[in-house]
């Protein structure tokens, strides 16, 4: 088993845990807490959490919502890092991030230009906005069947087609690790005089990676702050060391106010922030700035090594690594790849449900997801070396496994592995690439929040064709959806979720299901 850290730190330096320092003086104060919170510091809810300084917004420890003394402090410091004019803390995830940059830029009943890809919350934005949304579809790579890179001329002819558009809304990275073309896509969005939303929840170390871990031809990698988005929205807790639900907030452009993104803020974000997770936000840039450049190094250094090892993979293929990196880098379908994301795929050898469960079962893997024939792992600066090469080592022995086995009928293939939880059965195993590829032909027949608004029915899926769709319909993760309410119900869809239900990913709804073939849909027909 692995314990050690990636982490250069003995001795942390003082500048590393400003914000958490100062939280402990204030406790060294010792003045009786009659206030929040109820364990008043006395009593530990659970073994091993920071209780002694969860404090709540008491003269001396400042206020998120107005943020004047060592909380604008840390945030501050964060933006002088990342190069933003300016950074708020966010507790609730990026998700809160997005909710409010969006309610910045557009309008209730205006339109927006969103990726089709796009996270569940900007359509939520959309919901309680009653927004109009113009899907851009980005680029489908049929080779592992996930999405690629948004074109900018598709944005561009978009702005063209719908002047009214109050702002463009782009994933970059996706889940899978694909950028776009940021700074393109900003300057056509410019021109128009349309702000862009970056969602770079994926991509919050995209700052400190710099040239690729290779001799390969990658584009260097950049954030969305230095590429030009107004506002840049990124999950720290997703790839730098950072709790989970903490976030930045990156405040990048001329187009909205501090005041206005902050009213937004206080809409959507909790009163009451959690002070051990804004510590954790500053500590995690304190490590950045101190150890950040090292840190990195040693992370690039990782991933060459990893890919250099997997050039000896045959069967299984591995997004911008070992064998597939050349074509992969080189292919139209993606502007650049974050090679930290290790999209691994069966192919048609291995669904991506068994691939997940053999690294599970026989290998001591967990990885972050699995859909159609693809197993995600992600990495991060804080995996050690010998991380990767557990992860190279099972690849590979599962790799040769597959090189040995007969081609069909064999329970190792089909995902029947012994103790393996979920396995799809051998007639219903799916590797089939295109499974997440959404029909571009969608009717958008009223906007979401008219369409939940509607008196909605159940019906089952035969009967629900050409209706109008009351509910989201998707798996998580990602959560990408794959029938948004307000869209009419087409055979395609219905064939998106069918491929993806037999490749063992589990279909949501928000009205949850469990094995119907049954959807939502508005009792109107429009």
């Amino acid at each position: 088993m692995i314990s050690g850290q990636n982490s250069p730190r003995e001795n942390p330096g003082e500048e590393e845990y400003i914000l958490e320092a100062q939280l402990r003086a204030y406790v060294r104060r010792n003045l009786y807490p009659f206030h929040m919170p109820g364990h008043k510091r006395k009593l530990a809810p659970a073994p091993g959490l920071p209780y002694d300084w969860d404090l709540t917004e008491v003269e001396g420890v400042d206020d998120l919502h107005d943020a004047e003394g060592i909380l604008k402090e840390a945030m501050d410091r964060t933006a002088r890092l990342f190069g933003a004019y300016k950074t708020w803390y966010l507790v609730g995830g990026s998700t809160v991030g997005i909710l409010a940059a969006v309610r910045c830029a557009a309008r209730a009943g205006s339109e927006i230009i969103a990726a089709r890809n796009c996270h569940k919350s900007v359509l939520h934005a959309a919901e309680l906005l009653n927004l109009r949304v113009h899907w851009v579809y980005p680029s489908f790579n049929d080779t592992y069947g996930i999405y690629g890179s948004v074109s900018p001329a598709h944005v561009q002819e978009l702005l063209a087609r719908y002047p009214d558009t109050c702002a463009v809304v782009i994933t970059s990275p996706t889940y899978e690790g694909v950028l776009s073309d940021i700074a393109s896509i900003a300057g056509i969005c410019h021109r128009a005089g349309v702000p862009l939303i970056a969602d770079e929840a994926h991509g919050a170390h995209l700052s400190f990676m710099g040239e690729g871990p290779d001799d390969l031809p990658r584009r260097p990698l950049q954030s969305a702050v230095s590429c030009g988005a107004d506002l840049v929205i990124q999950s720290a807790h997703k790839t730098l060391p950072s709790l989970t639900q903490t976030a930045f907030l990156h405040w990048n452009g001329s187009f909205f106010t501090q005041r206005e993104i902050s009213r937004q803020l206080n809409v959507f974000e909790t009163s009451s922030p959690s002070y051990p997770l804004m510590a954790s936000l500053d500590g995690c840039t304190g490590i950045l700035k101190s150890h950040g450049r090292e840190m990195f190094e040693a992370y690039r250094r990782n991933l060459a090594h990893l890919g250099r090892r997997l050039i000896a993979l045959k069967k299984l293929r591995v997004l911008g690594h070992g064998n597939a990196a050349a074509q992969d880098l080189a292919d139209p379908s993606f502007y650049a790849l974050d090679p930290g994301k290790i999209l691994i795929s069966g192919g048609t050898a291995l669904t991506g449900a068994a691939l997940s469960d053999i690294l599970r079962t026989q290998y001591h893997i967990e990885t972050e997801m699995h859909s159609g024939s693809n197993v995600l792992a992600m990495t991060t600066v804080c995996d050690p070396a010998e991380a990767f090469d557990l992860l190279a080592n099972a690849l590979l022995s599962i790799d040769a496994r597959l090189s040995a086995a007969p081609a069909a009928g064999n329970e190792f293939l089909t995902g029947n592995v012994a103790g393996a939880e979920g396995a799809p059965s051998p007639e219903k195993a799916s590797a089939d690439g295109t499974a997440y590829r959404l029909p571009e032909k969608e009717e958008c027949v009223c906007t979401i929040g008219e369409a939940l608004d509607e008196p909605a029915q159940e019906l089952p899926a035969e009967e629900a064709e050409g209706r109008v769709c009351a509910e989201y319909v998707y798996c998580y993760p990602p959560g990408i959806p794959i029938l948004v309410p307000g869209e009419r119900i087409l055979p395609e869809h219905r064939s998106v979720l069918a491929r993806l239900s037999c490749s063992g990913c589990r279909i949501h709804h928000s009205f949850a299901r469990e094995g119907q073939d049954i959807f939502f849909v508005t009792k109107r027909k429009f």
